[in-house]
């Protein structure tokens, strides 16, 4: 099925680059404090990364803090750890069209969904991941800094020496997220 696997994807990124134009989302974000809902992609590709997040939404339920991870795992068979768990979906190579766009039920739900901040970890710049980044209708986007991405869908971009360690990005995402204050907690609903 690798056939013609550029022009697919050449193709797939003109599809979305079109959804992206007729996408309408307001972006907002007031402050740390009254965030309610986080939304995660991740590259479900290394296991051993799965502690991290595993710590962070502890640390985000401690805050009351909702948190939703989406990972895109390219094996057929999903690692034990990422099974059973209520916050965590992964999606597989099989839920992707021809075009590498998703086109299963989890990932259209998590785009649709408002998540008051949504954080980017593809940090191999796999592309269902960036179709869900850039569709996503969180009011709030971070995502890594690359200096050759042109039209980035982050409202917030981390610039982070390689490799990338998931655990200290996401303490720096939250660390600066808690130094935003825009004054905007009564436009909030509107």
């Amino acid at each position: 099925m690798e056939l013609f696997r550029n022009t697919r994807l050449r193709i797939g990124k003109a599809l979305l680059a079109k959804k992206v134009a007729k996408a309408k989302r307001r972006v907002f974000f007031s402050n740390m404090n009254m965030v309610k809902t986080i939304g995660i992609i991740w590259d479900a590709s290394r296991p051993q990364d799965f502690l991290s997040l595993k710590n962070f939404y502890q640390k985000m339920h401690d805050r009351k803090i909702e948190v939703k991870i989406l990972g895109y795992f390219p094996g057929k068979v999903l690692p034990d750890q990422y099974t059973a768990i209520r916050y965590l979906t992964c999606i597989r190579k099989e839920e992707l069209n021809l075009f590498f766009q998703l086109v299963s039920p989890d990932s259209n739900s998590f785009i649709a969904n408002r998540f008051e901040v949504l954080i980017d970890l593809n940090f191999k710049k796999l592309f269902p991941l960036q179709y869900i980044s850039s569709l996503s209708n969180a009011g709030f986007k971070v995502g890594l800094f690359d200096s050759e991405t042109i039209n980035t869908p982050y409202d917030l971009m981390m610039e982070i020496k390689n490799p990338v360690d998931i655990e200290s990005y996401l303490n720096q995402v939250i660390l600066y997220l808690e130094m935003i204050n825009s004054g905007s907690d009564k436009n909030a609903d509107k």
